[in-house]
């Protein structure tokens, strides 16, 4: 992939200084980003306890890659507690930035209504770290109390897992977003069929990240992954959105993906221009509900 430039400047927890080939549109969003901060107590039951990736750090980041609105979601590190969530979004402000809280069943009907307040649009649910409490019945008792409030159901989850919810999925009425890709080892696993004709009937969306998550071939191409991202834009461009996964929690500290490299991929990924501008713009105002901006592509 060919680099423009260089910002002079390491980002935290990003291998590289370049910029990426890919010039992004205004208003362009990653929508799936941690804050980290040892202010805040950790849950106990955590198995993540990643060094302090800040808000003037995630900056650097947005210098360099040229996003401009991001959607920080809340890391199993600190359990139900938000207040670190709340805090970042605060710094950040309303106007360009969202978040995804992670509640339980005890979260009252006033912290809800708080937490929209700060720019919450969504809960998240990690069924990738057993033994933390979390089950189906609890979403579907929470899909129930936050459809009011336009929010949507954000999931971690293996493929295997993802099937095995799959009357869940199919049975709430708020929408539910699957991360990196959906976990899927490939195109042929039943779980992609079924994400995608949840995509199709506008009742799911996938975060197109995480691509060094599972790859098996790795960089500059993670050319599994890869796959399944050209896949998925193929079927349904209008039902995804593009997150950068900064800091990289799963990932060693001496072994950090290039931010660059990984929005580049994007282009790879989604070749026309348009459906790109939905990717980063359009699909981000739909879901997230940031402001609406008439569509302006380059010239």
């Amino acid at each position: 992939m060919s680099i423009l430039g260089n910002i002079n400047a390491n980002v935290p927890f990003s291998t590289g200084t370049q910029i990426p080939h890919l010039k992004v549109p205004p208003n362009a969003a990653d929508c799936h980003h941690h804050i980290y901060n040892s202010r805040f107590p950790v849950d106990l039951a955590s198995e993540l306890r990643p060094p302090d990736a800040t808000v003037a750090e995630y900056r650097l980041l947005q210098k360099r890659i040229g996003t401009t609105r991001n959607v920080i979601v809340q890391p199993s590190t600190y359990g139900t507690d938000n207040s670190g969530l709340v805090e970042a979004l605060k710094l950040f402000g309303l106007s360009a930035t969202r978040g995804i809280a992670v509640v339980n069943n005890d979260v009252s009907d006033e912290k809800l209504k708080e937490l929209n307040t700060f720019g919450v649009r969504g809960i998240r649910f990690n069924f990738s770290r057993p033994g933390k409490g979390i089950s189906l019945d609890m979403v579907e008792q929470l899909a129930k109390r936050i459809y009011d409030f336009n929010w949507h159901i954000q999931v971690v989850a293996s493929a295997n897992q993802i099937l095995g919810g799959a009357e869940v999925w199919e049975r709430i009425r708020c929408p539910v977003v699957f991360d990196h890709l959906g976990h899927v080892p490939s195109i042929h696993h039943p779980a992609f069929p079924f994400i995608v004709k949840l995509l199709k009937r506008k009742k799911a969306w996938v975060k197109l990240s995480g691509a060094y998550i599972h790859s098996q071939f790795g960089p500059p191409t993670y050319k599994d992954r890869s796959i399944v991202a050209k896949a998925y834009v193929r079927e349904v461009p209008q039902q995804l959105v593009w997150g950068s996964d900064w800091p990289h929690p799963t990932a060693r500290l001496d072994n950090k993906p290039d931010d660059a490299l990984l929005l580049d991929l994007l282009a790879e990924w989604a070749p026309d221009e348009t459906i790109r501008h939905h990717i980063l713009v359009e699909n981000p105002e739909r879901l997230y509900g940031f402001p609406r901006m008439f569509k302006t592509l380059p010239r």
